[in-house]
């Protein structure tokens, strides 16, 4: 490091997303898109400030809250000296997809930042974004094409960050790889979980146009395991190839079992997120679930309750409620309970926050209430109290919260269990996750498992990280050695 005393220097600061009142008129990101590789609001040289702010500690423990094993300290003094090319390099030595981490990440790097013992951490994920932006711009990512082929075959099920870490890694390991996804386009998740103003698809985009030139193959609209005329039957797919990667993620959403879930109106989030998506990027004119004009209440306070509110507000909602039965969290982190360098668990605003709700902690859902015509018209909760670890209701609090529609986001339970699970005979453990050993196979030989599908529902950065580690067992597997980083095992744990 040139400078040393940089975080004494300069303060941490972030670019201003677009104003609220202009950003929920479209559907576009809630950042200002650079142009020429600049930005007057946020310049290039303000990222250069704030990568300078890294201290060059002697134990950086933003690499052990990264499972990527990112060398962030290396890529931050690189940006610092306006070096974009060795930064990429750095980079993506350990991140296949930097854009999508830049993106969605809640940086959990951050969390385990030296300076953040202060509240105050490096702004790495905004570093990040800057260098891989900037290696776009400069057209600094080019095809990585394998050297040799091995004329071993493998398909990988599931295109979401996992799936597409796998596929790639496999790619330049030189098998041919096809990935199946059972919807009409490529992403998993990241194409019709995430909505676009928190990541615009172009980004997605421009990366499987790498992809398919560095020779992987995408199959989109089949089922595989399913019954279809153009579906991919599991006797089919063992027998077409070497190898099979499952990285369908933990689709499974979470349910809740009250009096009045039958009413119409009340959707699992999964079943909301999508038509929202379609709808941003044209699509679709009308999406099947509409919050236009409606009383929107959403149970569940993270980030897929977070991707709720921000379709809601911009599809015109009338109000829009956010549920949560944990207490509100901490506006700083709690050093006796939540140390550093694990992951702060303070309040979070996000870009949907700020754009209007409200947030009610500490209540449940005693039931849904009904119309005549079998709408829910409202949802009769009430406060809860922690008492010996459980929550009990606090009596005399019941009251009635209007809505017209009502979205489950609590998360997700597992991985499908109908169609390619079942037909491959692969255990399933009791989390409902497909069951693997220490080199990511399942308990049938061949099959292995990355990503949500086997770790349960996690971070991006996790699903990266394990489509990597998986891809580094396949290639051993097939050939008998790799050279494929393997940044975690299936048992890794975040910091805690």
């Amino acid at each position: 490091m040139a400078d040393s005393t940089g975080f004494l220097k300069h303060e941490r600061a972030l670019p201003p997303r677009r104003p609220v009142d202009v950003r929920i008129l479209d559907w576009k990101d809630v950042y200002l898109s650079r142009q020429n590789g600049e930005d007057a609001v946020f310049p290039v040289t303000a990222v250069r400030q704030q990568a300078a702010r890294c201290m060059d500690c002697g134990i950086p423990f933003c690499h052990h809250g990264c499972p990527l094993g990112n060398l962030i300290p290396e890529w931050n003094d690189l940006a610092r000296r306006d070096d974009w090319t060795e930064a990429i390099e750095r980079l993506h030595a350990t991140n296949n997809f930097p854009e999508f981490t830049g993106k969605l990440c809640p940086a959990p790097c951050e969390g385990s930042c030296v300076l953040n013992l202060q509240e105050s951490p490096v702004t790495i994920k905004q570093i990040e974004w800057e260098i891989i932006d900037q290696a776009f711009q400069r057209d600094l990512v080019k095809p990585v094409t394998p050297q040799e082929h091995t004329g071993k075959k493998v398909a990988v099920i599931g295109s979401g960050p996992a799936g597409l870490a796998a596929a790639q890694q496999l790619t330049r390991a030189g098998h041919d790889v096809t990935v199946f996804e059972r919807a009409d386009r490529v992403g998993g998740l990241l194409r019709y979980g995430i909505p676009e103003f928190k990541m615009e698809k172009a980004l997605l985009d421009r990366r499987l146009d790498q992809m398919r030139a560095e020779g992987t193959r995408f199959v989109t609209g089949v089922e595989v395991g399913g019954s279809g005329v153009d579906d991919l039957s599991a006797e089919q797919l063992r027998a077409e190839y070497d190898a099979v990667v499952l990285s369908g993620g933990a689709t499974v959403g979470r349910d809740l079992p009250a009096p009045g879930r039958e009413l119409v109106g009340i959707h699992l989030a999964m079943e909301y997120l999508p038509g929202g998506n379609r709808q941003a990027l044209g699509e679709l004119d009308d999406p099947p679930i509409d919050a236009h004009g409606k009383h929107v209440v959403i149970i569940g306070g993270g980030d897929t309750g977070a991707d709720c509110l921000g379709t809601a507000h911009r599809q015109g909602a009338l109000s829009v409620t956010q549920l949560e039965i944990m207490p509100a969290p901490p506006g700083q982190r709690d050093a006796a309970t939540n140390p550093w360098p694990t992951y702060p668990m303070v309040m979070r605003v996000s870009s949907a926050h700020e754009e209007g709700g409200e947030r009610l902690y500490s209540v449940n859902t005693e039931r849904f209430v009904g119309d005549a015509d079998g709408n829910v018209r409202a949802l009769l909760i009430h406060d809860v109290e922690r008492v010996d670890g459980r929550f009990q209701k606090v009596e005399g609090t019941e009251r009635e919260l209007p809505a017209d529609l009502v979205f489950l986001a609590m998360g997700f339970t597992g991985a499908q269990r109908e169609g390619l699970v079942e037909a491959l005979g692969v255990d399933v453990d009791q989390r409902g996750n497909v069951a693997r050993d220490g080199e990511f196979m399942s308990t049938v030989p061949g099959v292995f498992v990355a990503g949500d599908m086997g770790r349960g529902q996690s971070l991006i950065v996790w699903a990266i990280a394990e489509g990597r580690a998986a891809a580094g067992a396949v290639d051993t597997w097939l050939t008998g050695s790799s050279m494929l980083p393997r940044p975690v095992t299936p048992t890794a744990v975040a910091l805690r």
